[in-house]
């Protein structure tokens, strides 16, 4: 049994007030829980004395029984939906002038570590800046500036408690790296992972920010979904290596933005590691992964090619040490994140 079959069983059970079958309906909690023939999943009411309970509930358990196992043990929990606040008691203090996801094709290819390096970047030109780690099953944020064992805090604001982010380095940050420890694996279903994005870009008190970035995971998912229905985005980078397995990925991240049903202006291709340069030999460039290769692409799929980054020892040195190396002043790959920077601020 899967969690794929009880949904399509649930589908042939019908609200009796409406016609319409449970799981369309939004009746299904994404709860279910399989272990051997035993089945647990949760119903949801509008209403405590709704007629149609046990009923619904027979049905239910008689659907899976038919359509997947006579042999299973159906257990059916009952929920009330959570009330949503009403706009008389509560009133967002967030206001995000401009939104940027910060995605890749693939993992691997530097994505977080740029993400964390422009928002650095904003940051020191003066911006009010906020940085959610929305990269659910490996967020890394925490590490890169140093906060790994900030324990989130809750601040009553118009009548809510809700969550405050971590400010470094004058930028706020949140990440589901500070809600789960750091040794276990993180194994939600995509509904889930969704709604703990919503919940740190709802439930928290980010205040009134220029720039907002995303680290979204690598490729495309539910997470991406849920940022692109539940904010308006002004536009998306996408961040790919030179070399031709991570451009082919690249390629349908900027499709996927250029989607009808997405729509979200591509700001540009960042390259990263487009060369290697060893701290013993500074002027040398070695083309490990490629040459160019995201420069390429940027024409090809006519978008602004942003910047190239080199990879160089000392980035990666300042990232594990949680200091971006965008806070190091005068070195060359800061200077490279503030020409990228001045190429997409208004």
């Amino acid at each position: 049994m899967s969690p794929n079959d009880i949904i399509s069983a649930l589908r042939q059970v019908r609200y009796p007030g409406t016609g319409q079958d449970i799981v369309s309906a939004g009746m299904v909690e994404d709860d279910i829980a399989i272990q051997g023939f035993r089945v647990s999943f949760s119903l949801i009411f509008q209403k405590d004395n709704d007629p149609f309970r046990k009923s619904l509930i027979k049905a239910a358990e008689a659907a899976i029984k038919t359509f997947v196992s006579k042999e299973a043990e159906v257990i059916i929990h009952e929920k009330l939906p959570t009330a949503a606040p009403t706009e008389e008691t509560w009133q967002s203090p967030n206001i995000f002038h401009n939104i940027i996801a910060v995605s890749s094709g693939k993992g691997g290819v530097g994505k977080s570590t740029v993400t964390a390096n422009l928002a650095v970047t904003l940051a020191q030109a003066g911006y009010r800046v906020g940085l959610l780690d929305a990269d659910i099953f490996g967020p890394s944020q925490p590490r890169m500036f140093g906060v790994e064992d900030y324990q989130p805090v809750a601040e009553e604001v118009n009548g809510r408690n809700i969550i405050v982010p971590v400010e470094q380095y004058r930028v706020k940050l949140l990440s589901i790296g500070f809600f789960v420890s750091a040794d276990n694996a993180i194994v939600w279903r995509g509904a889930m992972a969704s709604n703990a994005i919503k919940q740190m870009l709802n439930d928290a008190y980010w205040g009134e920010l220029d720039y907002m970035l995303i680290d979204l995971p690598p490729g495309t998912s539910d997470i991406h979904l849920t940022i692109v229905q539940t904010l308006k985005l002004t536009g998306a980078i996408v961040v790919t290596t030179p070399q031709p397995v991570a451009l082919i990925d690249a390629r349908r991240g900027v499709d996927m933005f250029r989607n009808d049903k997405i729509d979200v202006p591509v700001l540009g291709i960042i390259e990263n590691m487009a060369w290697f340069t060893p701290r013993e030999l500074p002027e040398n460039k070695y083309y490990i992964f490629g040459k160019d290769g995201g420069k390429a692409l940027a024409e090809e799929m006519q978008v602004p090619l942003l910047g190239q980054i080199p990879l160089v020892q000392s980035v990666r040195e300042a990232a594990d040490d949680g200091l971006p190396i965008a806070l190091q002043t005068g070195h060359p790959v800061a200077l490279a994140y503030q020409n990228i920077v001045k190429s997409f601020t208004i």
